[in-house]
């Protein structure tokens, strides 16, 4: 069992640290934008945001709900990858009982 569970579950880590990158970039870029330090008429500047949106914004809109208005400041991503670190954290201590180390 432990021969096929171990990498899909490595896998699934990986694709999570995978995702904090994007979650940090997204943050990063935004902050960029709103700072004006990049400029969005940029075609290649404003497909990289866009794409960044788009693949972190469903994962921060539920934590965005649930979490109360503090003005100005937006800690759902941090929320996010504090989830992430323990979700990954988790899977590896299961990869360390599946596999019997």
């Amino acid at each position: 069992m432990g021969g096929f569970l171990v990498p899909v579950i490595e896998a699934v880590i990986y694709l999570l640290g995978l995702y904090q990158w994007i979650i940090i970039l997204a943050v990063v870029v935004s902050l960029l934008i709103s700072f004006r330090v990049i400029n969005t008429y940029n075609r290649a500047v404003a497909m990289i945001a866009e794409f960044l949106y788009r693949a972190s914004e469903p994962t921060l809109r539920p934590v965005r709900r649930i979490l109360p208005n503090l003005g100005g400041v937006d800690i759902s991503p941090v929320i996010v990858l504090v989830i992430i670190y323990v979700v990954q954290r988790w899977l590896g201590q299961l990869v360390y009982y599946v596999a019997g180390l």
